[in-house]
């Protein structure tokens, strides 16, 4: 067995508007049943996660708040992997009239276009923060934190190489994990420009394109690394 794990963001990915099908369900059970791991990487909170999917269980760990935090669903306990958010941005952007805002254990969360009212909070303040979008979601979060350091630590715990990994996602926050993964996918509903850096894009869309990969991963694998191996051979060339 090359590939181990399945790293998979969670909407747009597996979830169609919050919620995962009962095929996709299906699917990352027989992934679980063959012996490899599921790990979840979202940029939602986690409150939230565990409120919209019901199934958590079946993964050995969450990377929840875009790397900032992680769930184990077997025993319910969570780390915080960053510092907790700004109080004081909080206040800042509430004051600027800044909509919808939600703050999680080390996630600050907002919609485009309130961006540039963040960025220039951000700076008035002298905060060492960063920006990440998805999509419509403007996420701000301590500077080294991304999907791809939340990944790093659950992989630490669960004892697996980084190279034996499947990533799968659909935008722009995904680019971080799924670079790091020793296979890389996107969605059939992708950005191109993630589209563009991956090894993979499924034919269908969400949770069709993940089932499609699970049904390569268990029945296939070897065609996934004689592939892999001959854009590395060219790549190289």
């Amino acid at each position: 067995m090359r590939f181990r794990a399945l790293a998979t963001d969670y909407d747009g990915t597996i979830a169609r508007d919050g919620i995962v099908d009962d095929a996709t369900i299906v699917a990352l059970e027989r992934l679980r049943d063959s012996g490899r791991k599921l790990i979840m990487v979202t940029g939602r909170e986690l409150d939230d996660l565990i409120r919209v999917c019901p199934r958590l269980d079946l993964f050995a760990l969450v990377v929840a708040e875009n790397g900032a935090v992680l769930y184990d669903p077997s025993d319910r306990l969570e780390a915080v992997l960053s510092g907790r958010p700004s109080l004081e941005l909080v206040n800042r952007l509430k004051a600027a009239g800044v909509p919808d805002i939600s703050v999680g254990r080390s996630i600050i969360a907002l919609w485009k276009p309130n961006e540039v009212e963040a960025l220039a909070a951000i700076r008035d303040l002298g905060l060492e923060l960063h920006i990440v979008f998805n999509k419509e979601a403007v996420m701000i979060l301590p500077s080294a934190v991304n999907k791809a350091t939340g990944l790093a630590e659950a992989l630490k715990r669960l004892d697996l190489d980084v190279a034996h990994v499947v990533g799968v996602g659909d935008a722009e926050n995904d680019h971080s994990f799924i670079g790091a993964c020793g296979y890389r996918v996107a969605v059939a509903n992708a950005i191109p420009s993630l589209m563009g850096t991956v090894d993979l894009v499924t034919e269908g869309a969400r949770g069709e394109g993940v089932q499609q990969l699970i049904a390569l991963m268990i029945e296939a694998e070897e065609q996934l690394v004689s592939a892999l191996q001959r854009r590395k051979s060219f790549r190289s060339a």
